[in-house]
């Protein structure tokens, strides 16, 4: 069984060599024109690398892998070599496995067998030792009976919201590749449903007999990849096995279905119930990753794996090392449909901390792999003010069943930080918003259950602060600025200044200040009258202005929210630990979807 294929760079996925191949060739390995390595006498290639290495260790331990033969795609004299390697405390450990010479003079089959080992990756070297030498390609394999190969088909769920091209041009490599290609493994075993979420899909014409579009309310990323599930239950008879659930805005490369769908295959009885998660690599820069992997901590973060350059063969045993993990992201992530009953959805979050919610509740091991990933645009690039009311209000729903003992003291030392913080940046906004999602929380359950999640939406999307096109802006922007915001640093003495006088509202205010969207800091502004946040990817930002009076006043208010918290807190919480079965059973996303209506 094929379980593995050497990839290969593509243009419009990834064009990095060395996220495929590393060598010691000055130049361009590939020629494209028949996707092969043309080789000079002497040339190396080895595949230590992010795709084309093997993680011996995870397929051992997950799968009921058997023995592992290569299969190579040779033309001319080459030695070729079958390596290995792990990473043990701080050091890197490699050994040459077998080596073999091939010589021939046209395109031959090479076949070859690893020993067996049970940790760190597996890799292959080809040293060219006459000039001319082609290598076309090929693909790792086990030997196992069929009666051991557990059957996969997947549901594929998206939620869009009006990214039309981001669908299509999805739909149409899903198409190409799979559904309508009869050579592929997963041919006839992939079901694709996309909720439309703004309703837009239909004049595009991408349904199929594959591709179902179904024309869904607007209640976000839960209602969007929910609905999704739901069709999947509506149809057994397409006895889909595992749902994989994957943004609208990634990009994707086939590959990393097959090798999710091989991994299925094999799982052993043991890990039947294992989720499969898609790391998140940078669209800007496709050899870095953001996450692989993350722990919710009862809400503060921990994205596991970031900012490694996974061009690099160190960081990629790096990456393969396992940690502590509670969830995976909804941008690339496979569970068995067994979980999926009417009595176990997600919650209706709206947006932030659905997939975290169903994968603390349901996922007991996750399974992640060098190779099986998604390319989306850094988080740095998506600043929205109106997220401050979800991130509070979700983390409070999430943790009252997750994380029951973060609690009032908690909660109001996460307000305050918040209203000082976004109190500096004279963000005033953003305290109100973070303050409604306190109380919205602390109505309870029933605020979840009978609110219009579309027309709540709306509204927040309305309060919070609107980014615009550089020319519009009541403050010029200049590099430079922006460049010493990102950049600047203060001696102690000036921060101690600055802590002392509230960042400096004592004092007159006499500066303009110009910083990162998404990653202003306080010191950065201290003494600014005017603030722009500017967004140096879309060419966008918005302007504060500080006010003495709105800080002062929002001051009291966050002492009204903390009587409130010390109040009700509890009572809330309750509701959602007592009740919180009510909002994840089929019959309640009915009729929040508006199903059948």
């Amino acid at each position: 069984m094929k379980i593995q294929d050497v990839l290969w760079p593509k243009d419009g996925i990834c064009t990095d060599i060395e996220m495929y191949f590393h060598s010691n060739y000055k130049r361009s390995l590939v020629k494209e024109e028949c996707m092969c390595i043309l080789f000079q006498k002497g040339g190396i290639v080895t595949t230590d690398t992010y795709f084309n290495s093997l993680t011996i260790g995870k397929w051992t331990k997950y799968t009921n892998v058997g023995t592992i033969k290569l299969t190579l795609f040779l033309q001319g004299k080459f030695n070729v070599s079958l390596c290995w390697k792990q990473k043990i405390d701080d050091k890197y450990v490699e050994r040459e496995l077998k080596n073999i010479t091939v010589d021939t003079d046209r395109r031959t089959e090479v076949v070859m067998e690893y020993p067996e080992e049970t940790k760190g990756m597996f890799f292959f070297r080809l040293e060219a030792v006459e000039e001319g030498g082609k290598f076309y390609g090929g693909y790792y394999a086990t030997e196992i009976e069929k009666d051991k190969v557990r059957p996969v088909k997947l549901g594929i769920v998206i939620c869009t919201y009006k990214r039309e091209k981001y669908v299509c041009d999805n739909v149409r490599l899903l198409n190409q590749d799979i559904i309508e290609n009869p050579n592929s493994p997963l041919y006839d075993r992939v079901e694709v449903f996309i909720s439309d979420n703004g309703q837009t899909l239909e004049k595009y014409g991408l349904a199929s007999e594959s591709i179902h579009i179904v024309r869904n309310k607007n209640a976000g990323g839960a209602g969007g990849f929910t609905r999704g599930l739901i069709e999947i239950l509506k149809q057994p008879d397409k006895c889909i096995t595992h749902a994989l659930l994957m943004d609208d805005d990634v990009v994707v490369d086939t590959a990393s279905l097959l090798r999710t769908a091989a991994v299925l295959a094999l799982v052993k009885e043991e890990y039947m119930s294992a989720f499969i998660g898609g790391a998140m690599l940078r669209s800007d820069q496709r050899n870095v990753q953001i996450e692989s992997g993350a722990s919710w901590n009862a809400g503060d973060l921990v994205a596991l794996k970031t900012d490694l350059d996974l061009r690099v063969w160190q960081n990629c045993l790096i990456n393969e090392q396992e940690e502590y993990r509670e969830y995976n992201a909804w941008w690339y992530c496979c569970f068995p449909m067994e979980i999926v009953r009417p009595d176990n959805l997600p919650l209706p979050v709206f947006i932030r901390g659905d997939d975290l919610e169903y994968g603390l509740r349901n996922m007991k091991t996750l399974i992640l792999m060098n190779g099986i990933c998604v390319w989306h645009e850094p988080f740095e690039n998506k600043y929205s003010s109106f997220l401050e009311y979800y991130i509070i209000r979700n983390r409070l729903i999430d943790n009252s069943f997750h994380f029951p003992k973060w609690g009032r003291k908690e909660l109001i030392r996460e307000l305050i930080r918040e209203y000082r913080r976004e109190g500096y940046l004279y963000r005033y906004k953003n305290i109100s918003l973070f303050m409604r999602g306190i109380r919205d929380f602390l109505k309870g359950i029933d605020f979840l259950k009978q609110t219009d999640a579309e027309r709540l939406h709306r509204e927040i999307m309305g309060f919070g602060y609107k980014a615009t096109l550089a020319e519009q802006l009541e403050v010029p922007f200049f590099y430079k600025e922006y460049e010493r915001g990102c950049k600047e640093t203060h001696s102690f003495l000036h921060e101690a200044v600055r802590r002392i006088t509230f960042n400096g509202y004592l004092l007159p205010a006499k500066h303009v200040r110009t910083v990162p969207m998404a990653k202003a800091r306080p010191e950065f502004v201290w003494r600014a009258k005017t603030i722009l946040f500017y967004d140096i990817v879309e060419n966008k930002g918005f302007v504060t202005h500080r006010s003495t009076w709105t800080f002062i006043r929002q001051g009291f208010e966050v002492l009204g929210m903390i009587f409130a918290i010390l109040t009700k807190y509890e009572k809330a919480k309750r509701s959602y630990i007592e009740r919180g079965n009510e909002i994840r059973q089929l019959a309640f996303w009915e009729k929040y979807l508006e199903i059948g209506e």
